[in-house]
């Protein structure tokens, strides 16, 4: 430890700071004083013996750099005079909170050193009544773990919102605008962008963007290798700039880029399965000197991106073939019913007005649009099970007798036994099966009754009744419209749900159940 006289001629005790701990608490055990000194000397930390005032008695330095003034000169001074102003101030008031509080709680501070920032400890430990103990200790590799981990956890965070954005939404601009966010945020950059490259042109066309100041990239056109962006491409691999004014690039020619002040550039293509879709384009205004761990976190952020852009792809390709498939469908449906109406030429027409007007009444009383798509396969399908009957039956001129109308009556069944293996027609049997069924259980093929019969097959069975008496049958000639509603009021609660028969007389006194 070092010794002397101090400022203003204030006698300075030559008893070594140890010793005084020593005799404080070690005074028993044998050669204290040199352990405790051996044990000071292997630890690299700063420490200083002051009195309440913060006048130094004694010291163990290291490297000089922290200082304002060399360790030779430290007796007697006061530790404004030693450490930088704001850090001895500091420690001065926690020196003065000691006198009642005990143990003053760690300080931390920065400086910079040599053009780096390091970061201290300064732990206080009262010695007597009038002098502390004053440890100072590099905590620099700590806080740069601590910086560290929390930029780690921040990535994660930033990768959790990519993904979340990625498999929560079908807009590929709104997923693309989640990752440009994170990479000019993460990367501490000021501008990037998003170039897709169209699989029909093979041309680089701009999608998204993010902090820029004009629109000068929104109509970016780059065919593979030209530019820097379309040089990432062809190369497949990351296109550095340092200096973009020191460059030969196109960006240059424009007046609005040149407006942007970017110096450093990255073209990362983005690569997904072995297929180049398109590149990150990340700009800023000033020089960028990056580490690995930046550079690494640059291209798991294009990967990210990639991953948004073949989603996007899958999921236009996946509701292409969807559409196409249920085109099929629908145009098989469609055909079976024409088929039926070839059959019996009578009934000709009647498939497409129940249809339409059982979809109005269903969306009069509220049924959301994923329902109605079952309706009106449903009702397309209604009488699909009377393929299964006879011609001499379904055909027949005159009255049915009663073992005829058995057999009229089991088109039903025969509906459900043709389309019930069709898992894809599931939600559309209602009405095939059950549109013969009753409010009052008198129905068929099952005799449900009230709302045991499926709503969808209640909507249609009261489209169907009406435009079967409106229409002229072999049997007899179509009634009037006035007589049908007639008959409606009378069945409502026997043959008809009476809320849905309400609704569907209101609609039709108003115009609105045929558009």
């Amino acid at each position: 430890m070092d010794r002397g006289r101090g400022d203003e001629g204030v006698a300075v005790s030559r008893v070594p700071s140890y010793t005084i701990m020593v005799n404080m608490s070690l005074e028993n055990l044998p050669g204290a004083l040199t352990q405790i000194n051996a044990i000071s000397q292997t630890f690299s930390d700063l420490l200083f013996i002051v009195d309440r005032e913060g006048r130094i008695l004694d010291y163990k330095a290291g490297s000089p750099a922290p200082f304002q003034i060399t360790p030779d000169a430290f007796i007697g001074r006061h530790l404004q005079g030693v450490l930088p102003p704001e850090v001895a101030q500091n420690i001065s008031n926690a020196l003065g909170r000691m006198g009642t509080h005990g143990d003053a709680s760690p300080l931390e501070y920065s400086l910079k050193l040599a053009d780096a920032e390091h970061w201290f400890e300064a732990r206080l430990v009262p010695l007597t009544q009038s002098n502390v103990i004053v440890i100072v200790r590099d905590i620099t590799p700590h806080k740069n773990a601590e910086e560290k981990i929390r930029r780690q956890l921040k990535r994660l965070a930033a990768l959790r919102s990519i993904d979340l954005a990625i498999s929560s939404s079908h807009d590929l601009n709104t997923a693309l605008s989640v990752v440009l966010n994170q990479v000019t945020a993460q990367l501490n950059v000021d501008a990037a962008d998003i170039l897709l490259l169209n699989p029909q042109t093979h041309v680089l066309e701009f999608a998204n963007g993010i902090g820029f100041r004009t629109n000068a990239l929104q109509h970016t056109l780059l065919s593979i290798g030209e530019g820097y962006a379309g040089a990432a491409v062809s190369k497949r691999e990351v296109i550095n700039v340092p200096n973009l004014k020191h460059g030969k690039t196109g960006f240059l020619r424009s007046p609005k880029f040149s407006s942007e002040g970017f110096c450093a550039y990255y073209g990362i293509p983005l690569i997904a399965k072995g297929h180049v879709l398109g590149v990150l384009e990340i700009f800023n205004r000033t020089a960028l000197v990056p580490d690995a761990d930046w550079l690494e976190f640059m291209e798991t952020l294009a990967g990210q991106a990639a991953i948004a852009v073949e989603n996007a792809i899958l999921l236009k390709e996946l509701q292409r073939a969807n559409f196409d498939l249920t085109l099929a469908y629908n145009t098989t449906i469609e055909g079976w019913s024409r088929a039926l109406e070839l059959r019996d030429r009578d009934t000709e027409g009647h498939t497409k007005r129940v249809t339409e007007m059982t979809l109005n009444l269903a969306r009069q009383l509220g049924v959301g649009e994923a329902d109605l798509v079952n309706i009106q396969r449903g009702a397309i399908l209604h009488d699909i099970g009377k393929m299964g009957i006879p011609d001499n039956i379904l055909l027949k001129a005159g009255p049915l007798t009663s073992e005829e109308w058995q057999i009229i009556r089991q088109h039903p069944r025969y509906a459900y036994e043709l389309l019930s293996p069709i898992s894809y027609l599931g939600p559309a049997l209602d009405i095939p099966h059950y549109h013969h069924e009753k409010w009052d259980g008198t129905g068929y093929p099952h005799g449900l009754k009230e709302t045991q019969i499926p709503l969808n097959a209640r909507l249609f069975s009261i489209v169907d009744v009406y435009d079967a008496l409106t229409s002229d049958r072999p049997y007899r000639p179509a009634w009037s419209k006035p007589r049908t509603l007639e008959y409606i009021r009378e069945q409502t609660g026997k043959y008809f749900d009476p809320q849905i028969a309400l609704q569907f007389l209101e609609m039709v006194e108003a115009g609105d159940l045929i558009e």
